[in-house]
């Protein structure tokens, strides 16, 4: 009787004899190779597995040479609130700089603000050269309030630098070190940068000179308001960039710059992906300004404005919310001159579309001062196209903030009633106006608030200062009274003197009867 399993085994076995032999075989005959057909074996080369990857050894070569790095010391006393946001929390922490163990970001106690931090200590920064006599451009940050400044080139030559000057709005600082025949990189045109194009940046993190990073052109345009950058558009990538960085360049893959390195996006103080550059066109005009005339100079509408969302956009009667709401006019500025009001909305400057507030302020400041520029406007739901003379800015007062809006409401002011917006108003006092800067027969003082108008609109509070109705101003409680009678349902929206926190006047909606 024959036993299946045992016969199973069996042809099992009676396969891995020749299979045993097969590979004895191939050892023997490997054995019996020639040393040539080894050697010819080992020499070739391997065929590439991926392909179509950009190479960025050419251009690292060629522009590595031009890419410097900074030492900047520094000692001075404790200094509150330094760093960039103006003390700005929010700014302090999602936009860090990329400085070195002396320039630590300032601390926030308890969350009372920046609290005073020494300065003593080293920043270890980059740079570029851009011409063979010796001019370096980097960032303002890198520099600033440095006793002394050394450079570093890549063949461990080191120069003591000269600051020829710096400007903290654009972050850019042009220094100059007493050398010749120097490498200097190519400048691009920024302007046409796109996203999804490649990009590289050399510099030194975390002290670690010359270090190559690349990724691509994540996006164009990014505003940084709470950094005090509001005359910059930056160029966000995901290029690794980190402590150290600060000032090297952004390059394209023809080895042009394209951009000055300058901040990232991060929770946590070191890279997550986001990084931002200034544009080299706007940083080579700085510089260029520097050298001639030690400063930077930037021109002015004279307007304040504020975003607009949908409600606002529906109150003022606009079609949609693409441009820029004025909410103030400075007196005596060009705008002022050319009758620019407030409620106003610009809608492009000199035929460039305004999409958002945001993009006009870079548009306005590297323009030259007494250039006539075209506004094209809506007023009352109608365009219109106004010119205006622009002024320059004067930097101490693009920093300062409005007064404080006193929050005191007038006891004995008379009140009236405005049941269907839900507020009361008063009149305001000869002494009161004064102090508050307002003319004649300008405005009306809050005196209290309906609960639900508290609710959905918080800047509107005891003591606040409404100025119009719509695009129609309010001097009396009369004239209030009248200009909000035909609201019986929908989007009020009224222009403040003053927001509770300061600054200039703002915008706010109401909505009367409900949402729909």
């Amino acid at each position: 009787m024959t036993h299946p399993v045992r016969n199973r085994l069996l042809a099992l076995a009676a396969l891995t004899v020749p299979l045993a032999a097969c590979a004895q075989q191939h050892s023997e005959a490997a054995a019996s190779a020639t040393p040539a057909a080894v050697a010819s074996i080992a020499q070739s080369s391997a065929p590439q597995i991926v392909t179509g990857l950009p190479d960025f050894t050419k251009l690292v070569e060629q522009v590595g040479p031009g890419v410097v790095n900074i030492e900047a010391k520094v000692s001075s006393k404790p200094q509150p609130g330094r760093g960039r946001g103006g003390g700005n929390a929010q700014a302090e922490e999602l936009f860090r700089r990329f400085f070195g163990p002396g320039f630590e970001m300032p601390g926030m106690p308890d969350g009372q603000g920046p609290s005073p931090r020494s300065r003593e200590g080293t920043s270890l920064g980059s740079g570029f050269i851009i011409s063979p006599d010796g001019y370096v451009l980097t960032n303002h940050h890198v520099v600033d309030g440095a006793d002394t400044v050394t450079v570093k080139l890549s063949d461990r030559r080191e120069f003591k630098a000269k600051v020829v000057g710096s400007d903290e709005m654009y972050d850019v600082a042009l220094l100059k070190i007493d050398a010749s025949n120097l490498p200097s990189l190519r400048l691009g045109n920024s302007s046409t940068v796109k996203p999804g194009q490649w990009a590289v940046a050399i510099g030194s993190p975390l002290g670690l000179d010359h270090s190559v990073t690349a990724g691509i052109v994540s996006a164009t345009g990014r505003s940084n308001p709470m950094a005090g950058q509001q005359y910059v558009r930056f160029i966000q990538t995901d290029v690794a960039i980190n402590q150290g960085n600060s000032g090297g360049p952004l390059l394209n893959t023809a080895g042009e710059v394209v951009g000055i390195n300058s901040q990232i996006f991060s929770m946590s103080g070191g890279y997550m992906g986001i990084s931002f550059a200034i544009p080299i066109d706007l940083a080579v005009s700085a510089a260029d300004q520097i050298k001639k005339n030690g400063r930077v100079s930037r021109s002015m509408l004279g307007v304040r404005m504020q975003p607009i969302d949908e409600t606002q956009a529906k109150g003022l009667k606009l079609p949609s919310t693409d441009g820029a709401l004025v909410a103030d006019v400075e007196a005596g500025s060009g705008s002022a001159k050319a009758g620019i009001q407030p409620g106003d909305f610009i809608t492009a400057f000199n035929g460039q579309k305004i999409h958002s507030y945001e993009e006009l302020p870079p548009l306005v400041g590297p323009t030259p001062a007494g250039t006539t520029v075209t506004l094209s406007i809506i007023r009352d739901g109608k365009p219109r196209d106004i010119k205006v003379t622009l002024s320059e800015l004067d930097p101490k007062a693009a920093g300062a903030a409005g007064d404080e809006q006193d929050s005191a409401a007038d006891e004995d002011a008379p009140a009236a009633a405005t049941n269907q917006i839900g507020l009361q108003v008063g009149e305001i006092d000869a002494a009161t106006r004064q102090r508050l800067g307002l003319k004649a027969g300008e405005g009306v003082r809050i005196t209290g608030v309906s609960d639900e108008v508290a609710a959905d609109s918080p800047q509107l509070q005891p003591g606040i200062i409404v100025l119009q109705v719509g695009r129609t101003p309010v001097g009396s409680v009369a004239e209030f009274r009248k200009a909000t009678a035909g609201y019986k349902k929908g989007d009020v929206v009224m222009l403040l003197a003053r927001s509770p926190q300061g600054g200039g006047n703002q915008f706010v909606a109401v909505t009367v009867g409900g949402k729909d």
